[in-house]
This record gives structure tokens, C-alpha cells and sequence, in this order.
């Protein structure tokens, strides 16, 4: 058998398909489900939603009064592009040619470890709109973009460009506690009048009711030594109790808050192999129930092509392409690959250390 030949694209996307299925979901994968497009331009609409506004009244035979659309704004940029490989070398064709005179066991392990390398550069491929995503619903500082910089390539998106001065959705929807405040100050600190305040400026300014406060387990622990959140456990139990469980944080959270507590500590490794966490210490984001928005996926040169290419995960390109001299295969997973975030003025974020 030639096992070189076996490693099409439908072969080595039909295994990661395999494995994918006991993969568990990123979170964003909900928050911001995946959509295809043709090309690489983006447009979308931030829709600055609010309160009803009641109809105006109108006398019999009169021509209709209208109204202004409020507060949309159109955005339009281009999709950054992100593309990585491995190659089958000359002495991997050894390998392979090998195994198929020794037999199947060795052969086994030398494919499982061509799948492991594609599965790897589908991994990494996926791990880029989280950290998109991610970037979005927890702008550190409270500066809301992305900024990807790494082999001589430089993407940076402001989805909060300033309007004389003042950035529209930081002097509104992201809230930095001071002093006695801050979630390490455990005697003082107030997390659901914290909580409370966002709450009700969102609600006030666009009508939407918050359920999730997202965070990782570091700004979670940090909660749970809070004096006011024990003693709201122990006014609602009757107990008393010197540390909270995850299960009864989050339930006296939802019974104060009706809001649903989601720890997210999931980690990445960057360009450099720097590891990271997706959602930063010291943040919470409190969003609504439903989609914030799409990751979009446009279209690679691989699968304009159309040669040698098969797509997963909706917008992946996976591409082999044989190499004559030196005798190599190279196995090439490409992406465009951008967040649109339709419902962020929909969404707060908490500083709270």
C-alpha cells in the first residue's frame, strides 16, 4: 500500500471529524456561532438597541408620522488571514515505506502521528476566533478590539472607535471598581451591588435583562471569600459557613441575581508558545441569554482554488499538495476568520481587582 497517498484531505478530515466528536465546545462557540461567507470584506450592524418607544398618536385620514432608525451603525473592514503547515519529508517517506513491509502495527503508529499533526494545525486554526471572541467580550482595560501581531503580520480591529474623544461603548458599559470596592478587599466588597449597577444601566439603556456572569476561576475564588456573599448564603440557608462551594456560590448568585454563574478557564498557547488564559483575571462579563454575534469565515485561496481542498468546522481549509523536489507532501490548514458583535452594547464588563 502506498500510505503516502492515503493522506488525502477527505481522509485526514474524516479523522479529525472522529475525533472532534468527544471534543468539548469552546464557549464562544455559542456566544458567537459560525457563519460562512464569499471573499474576505466584512460588514455588519451595531445596533444600538433601547427602551420601546410607544407609537405616536394619529388622527383618522392623516398621513403616518416617521420615525428615525436609531442609532445603527454600519462597520466594514477586512478579514485577517491565518495559514500554517506541516510537511510529509523525505525520510517520513522512509518511515512509510517501511511500515507497509513491517506490518500494521508500526504502520498504525505512524499515521496516528501524520492525524495528530493535522489535528494539531485544525486545533490551532480553532483556538483564533476564540481568542477573537474572547478579546471582545473581555477588552482588558476596557478597550474592546483585537490585536493579533506575530510572523512579520500585524491585525488590529477597534470595535470601539472613539467619537470626539470618548470610546461610545467604555464610558458605558465597562465598569472598573476603586478602593474598598474591588473584589480583594473581602470586609468591604459588594459584588451584588456590583453586579446590581450594571444591571440596571444596561437595562435603562437598551432593555435587555442580563443572565450569565462569565469568569475564570481565580476571579471565582475571589467571590467566594467575599464577606457579603457569605453572609447573603447564610441569611438565605441559616447557616454558617466559612468558605462557599462552587454550587452554593452559584446558587446564591441566582437567587439574588437570577443571573447564572459560568466559570470559563479554559487556556491557549500564543505564536510564541506564551500560554494564556481566554478569559483574564480579575473580569467578569454579564451577558444575555442568546447569540452576541457571528464569527464569520470567508473564503481561503485554498478553497478558491478548489484543488486538493476540503473545508471543516465550517471555514477551515484543509489542503494537501505534492511536491516533486525534494519528495515532499505538505499538509496546509488555512482560515479568514473575523467576529462580527452585533449585541455588544448589549453586554457589561466588571474590573474587579
Amino acid at each position: 500500500m502506498d500510505f503516502l497517498s492515503f493522506f488525502t484531505p477527505e481522509v485526514l478530515a474524516a479523522n479529525w471529524t472522529e475525533v472532534a466528536s468527544n471534543r468539548i465546545p469552546y464557549l464562544g462557540e455559542g456566544l458567537f456561532p459560525a457563519a460562512k461567507k464569499a471573499g474576505l470584506d466584512l460588514s455588519w450592524l451595531k445596533g444600538e438597541k433601547g427602551l420601546p418607544i410607544s407609537l405616536m398618536p394619529s388622527a383618522f385620514d392623516a398621513q403616518a408620522t416617521y420615525r428615525d432608525r436609531l442609532g445603527v451603525e454600519k462597520l466594514e473592514t477586512e478579514m485577517p488571514f491565518f495559514r500554517e503547515g506541516f510537511k510529509i519529508k523525505e525520510k517520513d517517506r522512509q518511515e512509510l515505506l517501511r511500515a507497509s513491509e513491517i506490518g500494521d502495527r508500526y504502520a498504525q503508529a505512524v499515521i496516528a502521528r501524520v492525524f495528530d499533526d493535522n489535528a494539531q494545525l485544525i486545533e490551532g486554526a480553532m483556538v483564533v476566533p476564540e481568542r477573537m471572541r474572547m478579546s471582545l467580550l473581555f477588552p482588558v482595560g476596557g478597550d474592546m478590539g483585537i490585536a493579533i501581531k506575530a510572523n512579520g503580520v500585524d491585525y488590529t480591529y477597534d470595535y470601539d472607535q472613539a467619537v470626539n474623544g470618548t470610546r461610545p461603548w467604555k464610558s458605558t458599559n465597562y465598569f472598573a471598581l476603586t478602593g474598598d470596592s474591588l473584589w480583594s478587599s473581602t470586609a468591604t466588597a459588594d459584588p451584588f451591588a456590583d453586579i446590581d449597577n450594571a444591571k440596571e444601566r444596561i437595562g435603562e439603556k437598551t432593555g435587555t435583562d442580563l443572565k450569565y456572569a462569565i469568569m475564570n476561576r481565580y476571579t471565582f475564588n475571589l467571590m467566594v471569600k467575599i464577606n457579603a456573599v457569605k453572609n447573603r448564603f447564610m441569611t438565605t440557608a441559616g447557616l454558617a459557613i466559612a468558605h462557599l462551594t462552587p454550587n452554593e456560590l452559584g446558587k446564591v448568585v441566582e437567587d439574588t441575581e437570577e443571573m447564572r454563574v459560568i466559570v470559563y478557564d479554559r487556556q491557549f498557547k500564543d505564536e510564541s508558545g506564551t500560554a494564556h488564559k481566554f478569559v483574564p483575571n480579575g473580569y467578569v462579563a454579564l451577558v444575555p441569554e442568546g447569540k452576541l454575534g457571528n464569527t464569520w469565515f470567508g473564503t481561503t485561496p485554498e478553497e478558491a482554488d478548489g484543488k486538493n481542498t476540503i473545508l471543516v468546522q465550517t471555514g477551515i481549509s484543509l489542503t494537501t499538495v505534492d511536491i516533486p523536489h525534494p519528495v515532499n507532501k505538505n499538509i496546509i490548514a488555512s482560515e479568514i476568520v473575523l467576529p462580527s458583535y452585533e449585541r455588544m452594547n448589549e453586554v457589561a464588563l466588571l474590573k474587579v481587582v
